[in-house]
């Protein structure tokens, strides 16, 4: 798709990028596919904010993902390939043999008019859909359940690939796109192929306002608060907080280990940091 450049006409212009979404089909998307999602804007259920910096975004429809994919042996035509706002990558509008119509993430290479399918013995190809029991050593796959029938929970944003490194009993050993290898059951799906729009991770917001439309809100660092408002804050002139990075409330940030999932920490055999 490739990346296209702004003429510098405003400052906000200059130094401004976006993905080329020439290849893209302009048609609406699938009404039946379509949903009202309420916005929390980073509160949990009980109104309090657990995501900070979040709000005011653009308004958007979500759109139906089969992160699934338990349709077997069923060939779906890809109808188009569209935008969508919700997430990096781009989504494939399926057109089922028996007329049902899915959304699924779109894999590099993906283009409209292919046919794909789900299932145990179906071809090693792009948006292909298989087990990982039946997926070779060495294949590019995305989309990837962590437990069976849950729908894939891993490698989905824009360019994200996992490699199935080996199999030993009843367990995968995958390389996430992270660097961590991690042992996933051979029942669980997985989808061939590498998420496509790779260009994503290249694009320069290059304004304030664009990060305002995604939803993003001003981040105020630490030190340039009150001592009252953060404990690295304060200090005569300029500081650099004298301490270790921590949160508001004073707790370690910044590589501080949070992880307490005592059940799936046999499934991680290396981790992404050293």
């Amino acid at each position: 798709m490739g990346i296209k450049y702004y003429k510098p006409v405003t400052p906000g212009r200059r130094g401004m990028s976006a993905v080329d979404n020439k290849g893209l089909d302009k048609t609406k998307p699938e009404r039946s596919l379509l949903k009202v999602v309420k916005y929390s804007a980073g509160r949990n259920n009980k109104g309090r904010i657990t995501i900070w910096h979040k709000g005011g975004r653009h308004k958007r429809l979500y759109r139906v993902i089969d992160f699934k994919r338990d349709k077997f042996d069923i060939p779906a035509k890809v109808v188009s390939i569209e935008y969508d706002p919700n997430r990096s990558a781009n989504i494939a509008l399926l057109n089922y043999l028996d007329g049902e119509k899915r959304y699924i993430l779109a894999p590099e290479g993906l283009i409209k008019g292919d046919v794909v399918v789900a299932g145990e013995k179906v071809e090693i190809k792009a948006g292909n859909a298989l087990p990982l029991k039946s997926i070779p050593t060495g294949t590019n796959i995305h989309n990837i359940e962590l437990r069976e029938k849950k729908g894939g929970q891993l490698a989905k944003s824009a360019g994200s690939v996992a490699q199935v490194m080996a199999k030993e009993g009843n367990y995968g050993y995958i390389k996430l796109p992270s660097g961590e290898v991690r042992m996933v059951h051979l029942n669980c799906m997985a989808t061939i192929g590498q998420v496509g729009n790779l260009d994503h991770e290249n694009i320069s917001i290059g304004k304030a306002g664009r990060s305002r439309h995604l939803g993003i809100r001003p981040t105020v660092r630490g030190v340039a608060m009150n001592p009252v408002d953060h404990p690295l804050g304060g200090g005569e002139g300029k500081s650099s907080g004298g301490r270790h990075p921590c949160t508001p409330w004073g707790k370690p940030t910044k590589g501080y280990k949070t992880r307490n999932n005592k059940t799936t920490e046999k499934m991680i055999i290396k981790r992404r940091k050293k």
